[in-house]
């Protein structure tokens, strides 16, 4: 598995550096590891109690893929206990670099946990990729890159994030709302700034790039899915929620797709790590990494 993966993005040049473990000891229990050369491309592992290998949860965090850090995440309740280790995962930012060095350094991480992960205690055969907001765009976009080499996660989590740039000022408006941080249309929004053009000026590119976009041309086997997204969010709609939906399920119409809205929610806060959802997420955990 991990050679196919390396051919698979090795020929682009993502991971020069992969085969190199350099670990840097934080706390107590979590090992931080460089998985490329510049300051960025770092994360961090973090072992439950007992004998691995472990199955592995990635998280991704979020930041309008601007801003924001690792160390930002908070592993989800139950999972340690559960058995699973935790990788957190940091990559470039859209300020000094545009897209897609975000998408290839999330996947320059996983090719490193293939290659070193039995040197931490993982096993990165069993992984689930999980991510909030832009997290969670990173999280469902590097799935569908390990898909389409045959190498696909045994599961995703996607909470409360865009899932195609093209529609976003669309959504909202069809919802009545206006988005807190301005339109996504806009020269300096998040998304345009990523993308290194306006989103308003080249809809079919940026549509492209994005999940819903490639999910539209792939037809290969889907991991299953859980998506959440808050009913009340004033940054992203909660119709991009469901335009992954329909979109996974008609990519791959026997994929499992757990999908739920939250009521009263906005984007992120202790909804998504308290009560049903948190139940969901370690149930769905437990089921796909078994």
């Amino acid at each position: 598995m991990a050679g196919m993966i390396r051919r698979a993005v090795l020929g682009t040049g993502l991971v020069a550096a992969a085969g190199l473990l350099v670990w840097r000891w934080t706390s107590p229990g979590v090992t931080e590891v460089a998985y490329g050369p510049g300051p960025r491309q770092v994360l961090d592992v973090t072992l439950p109690a007992g004998a691995g290998p472990f199955p592995i949860l990635m998280l991704i965090h979020g930041g309008a893929f601007q801003s924001g850090d690792k160390s930002d995440l908070t592993i989800p309740a139950g999972v340690l206990e559960a058995g699973i280790a935790v990788v957190r995962v940091n990559y470039r930012l859209s300020g000094t670099d545009p897209w897609p060095a975000q998408a290839r350094d999330c996947l320059a991480a996983v090719v490193h946990l293939q290659r070193e992960g039995a040197a931490l205690g993982l096993d990165p055969s069993r992984l689930v990729l999980m991510g909030q907001s832009a997290g969670a765009f990173l999280a469902v976009s590097t799935a569908l890159s390990l898909v389409e080499v045959g190498l696909a996660p045994r599961g995703v989590i996607s909470f409360f994030g865009p899932m195609d740039f093209s529609t976003m000022d669309a959504d909202m408006a069809a919802l009545g709302r206006t988005p807190l941080m301005g339109p996504t249309d806009a020269a300096d929004s998040p998304e345009s700034r990523l993308l290194g053009f306006t989103v308003a000026e080249d809809r079919a590119a940026a549509r492209a790039m994005g999940p819903v976009g490639r999910l539209e041309v792939l037809r290969e086997p889907l991991p299953p899915i859980l998506i959440r997204h808050g009913d009340a969010d004033p940054l992203i709609a909660d119709l991009q929620a469901k335009r992954l939906q329909a979109a996974w399920s008609a990519a791959d119409p026997t994929a499992e797709v757990d999908f739920a809205l939250v009521p009263g929610a906005g984007h992120g806060g202790a909804e998504f790590e308290t009560g049903p959802v948190q139940e969901a997420t370690l149930a769905f955990l437990r089921r796909v990494l078994a």
